[in-house]
């Protein structure tokens, strides 16, 4: 990921995302993206773009294991997040997901995330603490509550899924608002300049319509569109 491509996926969003991967892939039918409605803590700010760093984590009943081996692993855990490549992404699925009920997500944790150099967060969790969260960390997620639960890390590193989409550690993830997506390693190459033609493209209809027109003139600029995105 170019320094260039970088900028240019904060400013865009993910629907945006979402087309021109199919731009650059030359059809439709791209679906590594989740399913569902998602909240986020800062809609706001700019689109959460980065490297996935993952986690599973459990928060409905109390862990089984000894206090040691919870410590030991939430300690993995924060390893895991402060090693990786940056820009990262914390990407945690909550196991209890569709009952999640403890907020992994508040001041602290985001806190200490950013701290690292992360970027943000994906989960199919709870998140808390809105308004005391850290600026420039959005987390996306499932759900919004005010407990904690019996919170505890369960996996460091495995494969994840979020509300229906797969998600390995070192994919390269753009959320926002709308939800998220896994950017193909095939297509990073040229996405820059299929988000660049996308945008292009829409400009057609998008300022012809700002300008007001009969349906004569609808006909010769969707005429234009559809030529332009072929």
């Amino acid at each position: 990921m170019t320094p260039s491509l970088l900028e240019l996926l904060r400013k865009v969003d993910t629907p945006t995302v979402c087309n021109a991967i199919e731009v650059a892939e030359g059809k439709r039918g791209f679906n590594r993206f989740t399913r569902g409605t998602m909240l986020c803590s800062a809609p706001g700010e700019g689109a959460i773009v980065g490297y996935a760093r993952t986690a599973r984590i459990a928060a409905a009943n109390p862990p089984q294991e000894p206090p040691e081996v919870i410590r030991a692993r939430r300690m993995a855990y924060y390893k895991h997040m402060a090693d990786g490549p940056l820009p990262s992404v914390a990407v945690v699925e909550d196991v209890d997901y569709p009952h999640a009920v403890g907020a992994f997500w508040g001041e602290i944790n985001t806190s200490v995330h950013k701290g690292f150099g992360m970027v943000g967060a994906l989960t199919n969790g709870v998140m808390r603490d809105l308004g005391d969260l850290p600026e420039g960390f959005p987390v996306v997620a499932g759900s919004i509550g005010p407990s904690h639960g019996f919170v505890h890390v369960r996996e460091v590193g495995t494969p994840v899924t979020i509300f229906g989409m797969e998600v390995t550690v070192g994919d390269l993830i753009h959320a926002d608002r709308h939800g998220a997506l896994v950017v193909p390693q095939a297509v990073i190459a040229t996405l820059e300049g299929a988000i660049r033609k996308l945008l292009e493209t829409e400009g057609i209809v998008l300022e012809a319509a700002r300008d007001g027109f009969d349906f004569e003139r609808f006909c010769e600029v969707w005429a234009q569109f559809e030529a332009a995105r072929t």
